[in-house]
């Protein structure tokens, strides 16, 4: 029998939150948008791969990471989890980063060149991250 989430007030801020159009991602957009690419909103290029944004022109992949969600090297928890849904925590997070994962590889396979941006470069100075997929529309680098 798999396990239940159980109700608790120190998740209760969670009930609600957005998974698309997230304050990163609307900020990476319009600054994008601003420099003049245009994309497509979260497209299936490839059945388990939906990334944020993609620049069909260039065939770049954006993903814009939540710190939290994504486990970032340096904002993400580095606690263990405790509380009765400790367990459940630890496997989703363990799930997220498996399909992060295998969403930058379906992608790649595909043909796409994939960048990933994590929601503290967004927040600490756009410009960084719009040259990040600018380098990769012009044949730079990929990810992170």
């Amino acid at each position: 029998m798999t396990e239940r989430w159980e109700h608790t007030d120190a998740g209760a801020h969670l009930a609600g939150r957005v998974k698309t159009s997230t304050r990163p991602e609307v900020t990476l957009r319009r600054a994008l948008h601003a420099a003049g690419y245009r994309f497509r909103l979260h497209p299936q290029i490839s059945k388990g791969c939906t990334p944020d944004l993609v620049l069909p022109r260039f065939r770049v992949a954006v993903f814009a990471d939540g710190c939290f969600w994504h486990a970032c090297p340096s904002h993400g928890r580095k606690a263990p989890w405790t509380g009765p849904n400790a367990s459940l925590w630890e496997q989703k997070m363990t799930r997220n980063r498996e399909r992060d994962e295998r969403s930058t590889r379906l992608a790649q396979e595909a043909g796409w060149t994939v960048v990933r941006i994590w929601e503290h470069e967004i927040s600490q100075g756009v410009g960084a991250a719009v040259e990040r997929v600018r380098a990769a529309c012009a044949g730079g680098s990929t990810t992170r």
